[in-house]
């Protein structure tokens, strides 16, 4: 028996992996690419499935696909011991309990499923069971948030038990919750964890990363006495269980993974008013030359918007022929032929789409422009000079994308991070464009108003 469990995370979008190093993020989820994963040295790796942009339906579908090939994966490499991570926002954010029910349904049966939302990088604390957001300096329970609001996944309680139940439509009730409570966890909770079955909920409390060490090596003692288990968590309890040692080069010092010392470029696709002043401070920085796209020329004509997909396939609205593609081929050459002249002066271009508000009769159409727009951005990434050396890509679904898409990567090497909360990875060093490139995945909401210049300064020494 292997010492420790192979760590799987189902990550519901591309940023979940803030708090480690040194292992793979998988952009696909056949079988072959999963044993990659299984076989790597780390301890843990990622699948990005993106499912927090999906319906709850396709996260669904998405979700039970990537069990149905780990399972064929893990017998084809006969992996005794493994530990599910589903993945997902510290603001409680994502569909629970879709995701966990399907992993269950497919991996299962499991012992119990914890929920461990602490992200202590991101100021999310968890005590008495009840979930919390520092907000300038003031621990505020979330459902007191915008988070709480969110048009997709709102809910009404900060105290996870009463969650369970609310999100479970009372299938699970708050008062069957095991809960792991702050007074205890040092204690240790072998014992309690031992006890469990049947997949009962347990929620976990977390005020420093110290809580969640204790907890996650008597969760690990536990699986190898044979429990199985299921977690729905945030980013920190990860850190926990991998256990890994400092990342191989420090933050400040990883100007060192620059290819040649070169300037590089950055995307930026997120809208959120922190993005915005984000990048106002960057672009005051020595070096950057601001390159707008007025996305508005998108709406510019007729045709109108045909759909998106064709025999299950996706299109870009922006198709061959009609203005509408002219107009969108006229946009893109003249963004890429403004990046080139920027780089071949020996700065670096900062892509970013116009900040005014566009409205739109419906979600759905918003919804078009939303793809439309990225994959514009996407063929801005394909058409970058070879020679640049770095990326940053701002934004969460942007930097699926730059991933999945505009790099289209299978997997990439997680470096470590260059900031609190942002991920640095590297393209493998047989991509056909831009090997060993390397690449920082900056979450729209992350960091204080000179974070994106302080990233920038630090690849740019």
């Amino acid at each position: 028996m292997s010492s420790k469990p192979k760590i799987i995370v189902l990550d519901d979008d591309p940023t979940g992996s803030q708090t480690v190093h040194s292992c793979l993020l998988l952009t696909r989820w056949d079988v072959d690419t999963l044993r990659l994963g299984l076989t790597d040295d780390s301890p843990i790796f990622f699948v990005l499935t993106n499912t927090r942009a999906l319906t709850p339906e396709a996260a669904a579908q998405v979700t039970r696909e990537v069990c149905h090939n780990l399972k064929i994966a893990i017998e084809a490499e006969k992996i005794q011991d493994f530990l599910v991570v589903s993945r997902s926002d510290s603001t409680l954010r994502g569909h629970y309990p879709v995701e966990t029910d399907v992993i269950a349904e497919e991996l299962g049966p499991f012992d119990a499923h914890f929920l461990v939302p602490a992200f202590f990088e991101g100021g999310r604390i968890t005590i008495d069971s009840v979930h919390y957001l520092i907000v300038n300096g003031v621990p505020t329970p979330v459902h007191q948030t915008e988070f709480a609001k969110d048009s997709v996944f709102a809910y009404h309680h900060s105290y996870l038990p009463m969650y369970v139940e609310e999100k479970t439509k009372g299938r699970i009730s708050a008062n069957t919750v095991v809960r792991f409570l702050l007074k205890d966890i040092p204690k240790g909770s072998v014992d309690r964890l031992m006890q469990l079955s049947g997949n009962q909920c347990g929620v976990v409390d977390g005020e420093t990363q110290a809580d969640l060490n204790k907890f996650a090596a008597d969760i690990l003692t536990a699986a190898s006495q044979g429990k199985r288990f299921l977690f729905r968590s945030a980013a920190s309890i990860l850190t926990a269980l991998a256990a890994l040692p400092p990342q191989p080069i420090a933050a400040e010092d990883m100007a060192e993974y620059v290819r040649e010392g070169k300037p590089g470029a950055v995307i930026v696709g997120s809208h959120v008013k922190k993005t915005t002043e984000q990048l106002e401070k960057l672009l005051q920085e020595p070096g950057i030359v601001g390159i707008e796209v007025d996305v508005s020329h998108l709406l510019d004509d007729d045709p109108p918007l045909p759909p998106l997909t064709k025999g299950g396939e996706t299109v870009s609205p922006l198709g061959k022929g009609g203005q509408r593609g002219d107009h969108r081929a006229a946009l893109l050459e003249k963004t890429l032929q403004t990046v080139r002249n920027v780089h071949n002066e020996g700065k670096t271009p900062v892509v970013y789409t116009s900040r005014q508000e566009l409205t739109f009769p419906d979600t759905e159409t918003r919804l078009k422009f939303g793809v439309e727009v990225s994959s514009l951005l996407m063929d801005i990434v394909r058409g970058l000079p070879k020679d640049i050396g770095f990326l940053i890509s701002k934004g969460g679904i942007t930097s699926n994308d730059v991933l999945s898409t505009g790099l289209a990567l299978t997997s990439a090497r997680l470096l470590g991070q260059i900031l609190a909360g942002c991920s640095m990875v590297r393209t493998p060093e047989n991509h056909p464009q831009f090997p060993n490139l390397p690449v920082v995945l900056f979450p729209g909401n992350v960091g204080d108003a000179d974070a994106l210049a302080t990233v920038y300064r630090r690849l740019s020494k």
